[in-house]
């Protein structure tokens, strides 16, 4: 590095998401529980030569899962960070496979936000972040929908005042 030169290090972005998060990934996975153990439980009324192994099949899903409800949904409440600067969006998401995101506000190109049934029921939203990126939007799940309205702005915003088409 040359005397003017500082490193800049990747580091955590600051904000958590809402806390309701854990509920609505919660919520998820019981109903994913019920739809991929429920499968083969019915299955298994029905098929009457099968019935053992469908039935033990569904019950081994079941215990998986509900493990998986009381566990991931904290693990990923724990992981998972976004900020927003004047400059950039810093996202970090995954449980086992980490992903960061960083998109400046000169690339982005426009802000959405995303309100499912689950989502209005825990009072929570997605604000999506479309880039001119090959990888994709930038999407920040799990925000207080007050939140998730004001960052929407904020981003709008900023982006309107930066120079830049965005490609």
């Amino acid at each position: 590095m040359t005397g003017g030169e500082s490193a800049v290090r990747l580091r955590p972005p600051n904000h958590t998401l809402n806390e309701r998060a854990v509920g609505w990934w919660r919520t998820q996975w019981l109903i994913g529980t019920v739809v991929v153990a429920g499968l083969p439980a019915v299955l298994g009324l029905f098929i009457t030569p099968a019935r053992s192994w469908l039935l033990i099949t569904a019950a081994v899903l079941a215990a998986l899962m509900l493990i998986g409800t009381a566990l991931y949904p904290f693990w990923w409440f724990r992981v998972h960070r976004w900020e927003v600067t004047d400059d950039a969006v810093y996202v970090r998401t995954g449980a086992f496979w980490q992903e960061w995101r960083i998109a400046p506000m000169s690339r982005i190109q426009t802000v959405d936000t995303m309100r499912g049934p689950l989502e209005r029921a825990f009072r929570l939203a997605t604000v999506t972040v479309t880039t001119a990126s090959s990888k994709g939007a930038i999407k920040i799940a799990g925000l207080d929908h007050e939140v998730a309205a004001e960052l929407a702005a904020r981003l709008t915003h900023i982006t309107g005042a930066t120079p830049g088409d965005a490609t």
